[in-house]
Order: structure tokens, then C-alpha cells, then sequence
């Protein structure tokens, strides 16, 4: 059998590459689970020349040419589906709608090839087992189903209830190692004289005690101390005492620094110097 020439492998790939594309239109999103359509078409015929070459039944520069080429396809229709929603379209499709106004619509159903069993393990798998709770249903082009239950039915949030909460960050670490991270203190706004407070009243001696330290955005402090497997030692009230009147007190700056009213600002700086002067009258008597 006469081997192809160079020009015969570069038009069979683009035609291989036409037809399975068809294909992979006719077969529908199902076969295709998260890939794009285009994703699963090159796939496949990636893993179909390497299978051919590792058999030795291409030639190297032909195996070579071919996977350049679909590589190269690859990369020009990936820029255009970046490009142009019409190309998206072309190339992954459209969603489909399988359920509006709690209504199966069997003609889209049909379209995404998809059986009632199908459709309804979908819906299983998203939580719905009855199909009066869903009043919406989205074919994804990755092959998933998008369910909007009825309203009646979704979790009851704090914007419903009209409940205000606070905006919420992500944690951060203030203790590794016994190791005070200054920076991510100095971030939030908490003073050392707030987390020796806090890592005290878990039983802590010191900040040198604590193997991790993590805040949330409530000021919630979790703390894991070196001895797990030992009694944490009972809390020294006198210091600790002390370490909540120098948070306190480092509190009433910070909210003076925060506040954009004047007459708090003047306030919350009034009562900071008059805890600092308590302070400064009974943390000699406070000591251990």
C-alpha cells in the first residue's frame, strides 16, 4: 500500500476533523460530559494518531504533521471562540431549556437525545426527587443540568428576613509556631495586647504556647495549643484581666481611627485615654 504524501495527510485531517465534528453534533452534549464539542473532537483524534503512530502505522513526520495540525486548530478556534459569540455558538452550541414554568418540554428533550430517566436522575443528582419542585431546567453546553427550584422552596437567606450581616473575609493565620505574623495583625487592626488576651483564655501562657492561631471576620479566634493531649492549665485571672482591659482599650482606638463621625471619633478618643489612665493605676496590682 503506497504511503500518503504530505499534502494527503493535511487534507484528510481537516476532513477528519469536519466529520467527527458532525458527529459529535449528532451525538449530542451527553457523550461529551464537561469537555467543549470541540475539546472532545480533538481528544479523540489526538489519542487516535498517537495509538496509530505507537503501532507504526504512520510515518514520524506524518504522525508529527498531523498532531501540529489539529494542535494548531486547537489553538486558532480556542482564539476564536474567545473572540466571537457566534463561533461559541458553532462550536459548543447553545443551552438548552428542559424545564420552564415547572413544564418538562418534551421538544428539547428530544433535541439533547435525553430520556425521561435521564432527566430525571439529573434532577436527583441536584437534590429535586420530586419534578412539582423544579420550576426551571438548563441543558449546560458541559453536558450538566442547572436546576431553579420554586421559590417557596429555596433556602431562606438573611436578605429575605431583611437581617443585616456583616461582609465577610477570608481567614487569616496570627500565630504559626508560636510566631506572631505582625504583618496580617497590623491588616485587620488587632493590637498584640487583643491576641495575648485571647490566647490566654484558651490556656495559653503566652503567645510562644500556641502551634496555630486563625481569626475570622467575626474576631472569632481559634486556637490550637502545643499540648493537646495534656489539661490546658487553668487561666490566671489577674492576667487575663489585664490583657481584656488592654484590648479594650486598644478597641477604643481603633474605632476612633474607623469612624467618619466626629463626635464619636471624639468620644471613642476620650475613652481610650480614660482606660489607658485605669490602666496605668491598676496593672502594677494585676500582676502574678
Amino acid at each position: 500500500m503506497q504511503e500518503p504524501t504530505t499534502f494527503e495527510v493535511i487534507y484528510q485531517s481537516f476532513i477528519a476533523f469536519i466529520a467527527l465534528f458532525i458527529l459529535a453534533r449528532i451525538l449530542g452534549k451527553r457523550q461529551i460530559a464537561q469537555l467543549t464539542f470541540f475539546d472532545y473532537i480533538v481528544g479523540l483524534t489526538i489519542g487516535n494518531i498517537a495509538a496509530a503512530w505507537s503501532l507504526d502505522e504512520i510515518k514520524n513526520l506524518h504522525a508529527v504533521l498531523s498532531l501540529a495540525i489539529w494542535s494548531l486548530l486547537s489553538v486558532v478556534l480556542a482564539l476564536l471562540q474567545k473572540k466571537s459569540y457566534k463561533a461559541r455558538t458553532l462550536l459548543d452550541g447553545r443551552a438548552v431549556i428542559l424545564m420552564e414554568n415547572g413544564q418538562i418540554l418534551e421538544k428539547n428533550l428530544s433535541r439533547v437525545h435525553m430520556s425521561t430517566e435521564e432527566l430525571l436522575m439529573l434532577l436527583r443528582q441536584k437534590d429535586v426527587f420530586k419534578i412539582s419542585d423544579a420550576e426551571y431546567a438548563v441543558f449546560e453546553n458541559n453536558g450538566k443540568l442547572s436546576v431553579l427550584k420554586k421559590t417557596e422552596l429555596q433556602p431562606l437567606t438573611p436578605k429575605d428576613v431583611q437581617l443585616p450581616v456583616l461582609s465577610e473575609h477570608e481567614p487569616r493565620i496570627l500565630i504559626i509556631d508560636g510566631n506572631v505574623m505582625e504583618k496580617s495583625l497590623q491588616y485587620l487592626g488587632y493590637s498584640r495586647e487583643w491576641l495575648l488576651g485571647e490566647v490566654l483564655k484558651q490556656g495559653a501562657k503566652s503567645t510562644d504556647d500556641v502551634f496555630l492561631a486563625q481569626v475570622d471576620s467575626n474576631g472569632n479566634l481559634y486556637v490550637d495549643l502545643y499540648y493537646d493531649s495534656l489539661k490546658a492549665p487553668e487561666t490566671k485571672k489577674r492576667a487575663l484581666l489585664a490583657a481584656s482591659l488592654k484590648k479594650l482599650q486598644a478597641d477604643m482606638e481603633l474605632f476612633a481611627l474607623q469612624t467618619d463621625n466626629p463626635d464619636a471619633k471624639t468620644s471613642y478618643g476620650e475613652m481610650a485615654k480614660d482606660l489607658q489612665n485605669l490602666m496605668n493605676r491598676v496593672l502594677p496590682y494585676l500582676r502574678e
